[in-house]
């Protein structure tokens, strides 16, 4: 159990290295909308979809690679605390149409990109 604890921990160590390096090479935001956590967590999910089909069909890593992969790099890599951070700080500057556009774009992108993900693998 411990190794699982110890997992998580480097994983999402390296996980949240990876989020700051991706959003220092983006811009703050597109047409009023910030990028960074939104194509983290897109991206975030379309390695979910991969990594879980992966995992389902072609690979069975032990508990320990499990939890330093999905929970640990994919949880520190990927941020819905800082997604509705985002989503305040538009919607108190009243911006309504973008806080609300934000939030659709980074649902629907983050499902539909699972589904890539998984589609990917079944792919190949």
């Amino acid at each position: 159990m411990i190794k699982h604890y110890i997992a998580t921990g480097f994983g999402g160590a390296l996980g949240a290295i990876m989020r700051l390096l991706t959003a220092n090479l983006l811009p703050l935001s597109v047409f009023g909308i910030p990028l960074p956590i939104l194509v983290v967590n897109v991206v975030g999910c379309l390695i979910m979809g991969v990594l879980t089909e992966f995992m389902a069909f072609y690979w069975s890593p032990s508990d320990a690679v499990r939890y330093f992969l999905i929970s640990g790099i994919l949880g520190g890599f990927t941020t819905f605390s800082a997604f509705a951070l985002e989503f305040g700080l538009l919607f108190q500057k009243n911006q309504f149409v973008l806080s609300f556009l934000y939030i659709a774009l980074s649902v629907l992108l983050s499902v539909v990109f699972f589904f890539v993900g998984i589609k990917i693998v079944r792919l190949f």
